[in-house]
Formats: C-alpha cells, sequence, structure tokens
C-alpha cells in the first residue's frame, strides 16, 4: 500500500500537529473507529448461581485505588500536575480506542480470501479516518501527542512503531518515525509506568476509575 502526500499539502499545514494527526491516524489505520461490544448483562439483571439449593448471588466490586497525597514544591509544579490530568483524559479515549481497532481489524482481516482484498479494505479505511479523526487530531497540543504514543503502547503493549511495522512494512513504518523524530518524538518509546510515567499511570488509573 503506497500512500502519497503532496508537500505543498504538507507545507500548507503546521507541521507539528500534522505529525501528531499523523502518529495517531496512522496507528488507527488497522480498523474503523468502532468499540467491541461486550456481552453486555442488562442492568436490572441480577447475576448468581446455585450452591446447594440455595441462590448466591455474585457482586463485583470496584477496585480501590489509595495514593498518598500529593504535596506540590510550588505552583509550577501544581500546573504541570493540572496539565497532565487534562492530557491523560484527552488523550486517553483514543488509545483505548486504537487498542479496541486492532483486535476488530484482526479479526475482520482474517475473513478477506487474499492480500489484495485486505489492502482494498485498508486503503478505504485509511481515507474514511483521516476524514473523521484529523480535524480533532490537528488540536492536539505536541505535548498531547507525544503522551499518546506513550499511552498506545500501555494499552497495546506494544509501541505505534512496532504496530505500523506490523501493517505498514519497516519501510512506511520508518518513514514515519523519522518525521516524529524531527519534532522530538519518537514513536518507538516506551510506557514505564514503574517509572519516568509513575505520575502518569497514577492519572491514568484515577481516570479510568471515575475518581478524578
Amino acid at each position: 500500500m503506497i500512500l502519497i502526500i503532496n508537500p505543498l499539502f504538507l507545507h500548507a499545514m503546521n507541521k507539528v500537529k500534522w505529525a501528531i494527526g499523523a502518529v495517531c491516524m496512522a496507528c488507527c489505520m488497522e480498523g474503523y473507529a468502532q468499540q467491541i461490544k461486550m456481552n453486555a448483562i442488562p442492568a436490572d439483571v441480577q447475576r448468581a448461581y446455585i450452591d446447594k439449593g440455595d441462590t448466591i448471588a455474585i457482586v463485583h466490586l470496584r477496585a480501590v485505588y489509595v495514593y498518598p497525597d500529593i504535596r506540590f514544591k510550588n505552583k509550577k509544579e501544581e500546573e504541570k500536575y493540572t496539565r497532565l490530568v487534562r492530557d491523560v483524559k484527552r488523550t486517553l479515549p483514543y488509545a483505548k480506542l486504537i487498542y479496541d481497532t486492532l483486535i476488530e481489524t484482526y479479526e475482520y482481516m482474517e475473513t478477506l480470501p487474499d492480500d489484495k482484498s485486505r489492502e482494498r479494505h485498508l486503503k478505504k479505511m485509511e481515507k474514511d479516518l483521516f476524514k473523521q479523526y484529523k480535524p480533532e487530531l490537528k488540536k492536539f497540543t505536541f505535548s498531547q501527542g507525544k503522551l499518546l504514543i506513550k499511552l498506545i503502547d500501555r494499552e497495546c503493549n506494544q509501541s505505534s512503531y512496532t504496530i505500523l511495522k506490523a501493517y505498514l512494512g519497516s519501510f512506511r513504518a520508518g518513514v514515519w518515525n523519522v518525521f516524529a523524530g524531527m519534532f522530538g518524538a519518537s514513536l518507538k518509546t516506551e510506557y514505564d509506568p514503574k517509572g519516568a510515567d509513575v505520575m502518569t499511570e497514577r492519572v491514568v488509573t484515577l481516570v479510568e476509575n471515575g475518581l478524578i
């Protein structure tokens, strides 16, 4: 699959925002943006099982996460944390969407008869995805784009580069990575929840559980 980008078109766009959009949309390319629907149980139905004639209710309790209070050294640190919360809330849904898309697309591609039909399917999705999501992704700040790259690694357990390489080949994955590198980003960036990204992991966990 060959993607031709008009240099005049690239020049007309804000380069930083285009890099962010390119990273996100290239990763989303694998499938349509639809959430996988799990086998949900109606809200008014209580799960249970029978044990020696007794009906035992099955109740799933939400995990409780307790973190020590954050003590900011100064106003600058507090503002940095506030921006992190904002950026996680904005980018995390996209990272989860990409994970769901990977699963959905893999299953669908397995049903196609040959490589030609798979390539045709990917081309159509690429066109549709750029049309649908490029306007929103162009609004991302550079820091939000870099955060999204990390969160993709967190959700998919593999870097954006690895995903691109698997679906588009080494050459195109390398091209996208070089382009991102022009702005100080890398598609090979990995998520480190116990090291450099420990605060991000805390915020993500709290956001996922509706606590902030």
